[in-house]
């Protein structure tokens, strides 16, 4: 998928308008994903193209939390909010499989 095709699906689930934003956070998701699946070589910084939907889940997700989207629990007088994680559900992130290589 094109970044192109990233970029207007993330501002289309998320009603995102500004580029950069959007950008910012599919390049955090991005990380994310290249940490989980390589884990070993850091040098790595291109998502596989398996995980481009998934890319742009986990930045639609954390756009999302900068509101009240993606919380668990909500109470409304007293006010508290609850989510999976302080950051992207382990939900999400079990769908990376780490690869290792042999030395």
């Amino acid at each position: 998928m094109q970044e192109a095709e990233k970029n207007a699906l993330v501002k289309a689930m998320a009603n995102e308008t500004d580029e950069s934003t959007v950008s910012a956070y599919l390049g955090i998701a991005a990380s994310k994903i290249c940490r989980r699946a390589y884990p070993f070589d850091p040098s790595i910084m291109e998502v596989p193209e398996q995980y481009s939907y998934l890319q742009v889940e986990i930045a639609v997700y954390l756009l999302s939390r900068r509101g009240s989207l993606g919380a668990l629990s909500h109470s409304e007088n007293g006010y508290s909010e609850s989510y999976e994680s302080a950051d992207v559900p382990e939900s999400l992130m079990r769908q990376i499989v780490p690869m290792a290589g042999v030395l």
